[in-house]
């Protein structure tokens, strides 16, 4: 079992609201993101996802996208993102989530050797389908990096099996039909499809995609084990001071 998955399980066991939220890197300077991720493991993270800035990035909102503008305007890449994070010792695992293409023009082989030399201890690739994801997994399965699978709305129960049954560290179980963002409206049905998958899950399920404010953790905790936050998050550390930002992580899990 990767380490991922057990350090999520261990908190799963316990009870504890497992809180993963997501930064991107580079949106303020990359120099400021170990600084970034201190604050939120202080606050209560138990994982935090690390973005890696992409020119088109399908599955994310508004917020996130114009984080990601930011850091390619400051020509932050990937490669410099793997060397702050080979320097840095993180509190908590960290998690990369990125687009295909970036990891494929920087070397699969490459970017998974190179990533046991870090903290990252996961990796989400949303725009990667099931079917190909032997593409990636040819590398990791050697490796203590799991590849966290997404559940949409629209898996069939078939799917959502197949999906569960491969599945390492979480399943990330998408709320909505679109893009990250906050302000959300949630169908009905959703508080029991998550059930349906946390039913079927021998990992921890979170709950993501315009989670921003306590009562959404509160109701996704009747259903799964937490949540992933994003936007809301992205948006107070180009806002906020780093107090603030673990204040507010404090919060969400108090």
């Amino acid at each position: 079992m990767k380490s991922l998955t057990t350090i999520l399980k261990r908190k799963q066991g316990t009870g504890e609201t497992i809180l993963v939220p997501y930064l991107m890197a580079g949106a303020s300077s990359l120099q400021q993101l170990p600084a970034e991720i201190t604050a939120l493991a202080k606050g209560g993270a138990a994982a935090i996802e690390v973005g890696i800035p992409f020119s088109d990035p399908v599955a994310d909102g508004p917020v996130i996208q114009e984080a990601g503008l930011r850091a390619l305007a400051q020509q932050v890449s990937l490669a410099e993102i793997l060397e702050v994070l080979k320097n840095f010792n993180s509190p908590v695992p960290l998690i990369l989530m990125g687009y295909f293409n970036p990891f494929y023009a920087y070397g699969l082989e490459k970017f998974v050797a190179q990533l046991a030399d870090t903290d990252v201890k996961g990796l989400i690739i949303p725009d990667l389908p099931y079917e190909h994801r032997n593409l990636v997994t040819i590398y990791l399965d050697e490796s203590d990096v799991a590849l966290v699978p997404l559940v949409t709305l629209t898996s069939t129960k078939e799917r959502i099996a197949t999906l569960v049954a491969s599945g390492e560290g979480f399943i990330y179980a998408v709320t909505v039909n679109g893009v990250t963002g906050t302000g959300r409206n949630y169908r009905a049905d959703l508080d029991a499809h998550l059930k349906y998958i946390h039913e079927i899950s021998e990992i921890p399920v979170l709950a993501g995609f315009g989670v921003s404010e306590k009562e959404h953790v509160e109701r996704f905790r009747q259903s799964c084990d937490g949540v992933v936050i994003g936007s809301k998050i992205v948006r107070m550390l180009a806002e906020e001071p780093l107090s603030e930002v673990t204040h507010f992580v404090e919060k969400l899990l108090a």
